[in-house]
């Protein structure tokens, strides 16, 4: 009998042994994570005014606007500017209309001096151009309304498209 009782406790012993050093069975695997990012870029831009004036226009009235480009990181882009709404405009002369359908004839620049028309791509005018940076990347436009004819009083309007050619 005692020879039966220690026989158990060897036994016994051995297996809380056994059962203490064994370890759960696992298994692994790895998956990839991706993503694709396509060029991408937004265009906005601001109000061009060139303020309330005196009817006569002797002198250049010069004011500036900010067009702004997002492009992704690395991604080439051009902006170029339509001749707008105006009856008769183009790149190189754009017209603002007000009352009666009279105009006020001004350009777009893409430097201060106002030396370089900033005009679209079909009509061989140059656009401005960069490499998108991920931020957001402001490109002035000078505007420059030119000595002429006194126009009819009231407010004159043209709409410019900008477009981001990427």
């Amino acid at each position: 009998m005692r020879r039966n009782i220690l026989y158990f406790v060897l036994v016994f012993s051995a297996f809380v042994v056994a059962a203490a050093t064994t370890h759960a069975l696992t298994a692994t695997t790895t998956f990839n994570v991706q993503i694709t990012i396509q060029a991408q870029c937004t265009i906005s831009a601001t109000t061009l005014d060139f303020g309330t004036n005196p009817g006569v226009l002797v002198a250049n009235i010069d004011s500036t606007n900010t067009v702004s480009v997002t492009c992704t990181n690395t991604t080439p882009w051009a902006i170029s500017l339509d001749a707008g709404t105006g009856a008769g405009g183009t790149v190189v002369l754009r017209k603002m209309t007000g009352p009666a359908a009279a105009t006020v004839d001004y350009t777009i620049y893409r430097d201060a001096p106002r030396t370089q028309v900033w005009g679209d791509a079909t009509s061989g005018t140059f656009t401005v151009a960069g490499t998108g940076t991920g931020s957001a990347q402001a490109q002035i436009g000078y505007g420059r309304v030119p000595p002429q004819p006194a126009p009819t009083p009231g407010a004159y309007l043209d709409t410019i498209t900008a477009t981001v050619t990427f």
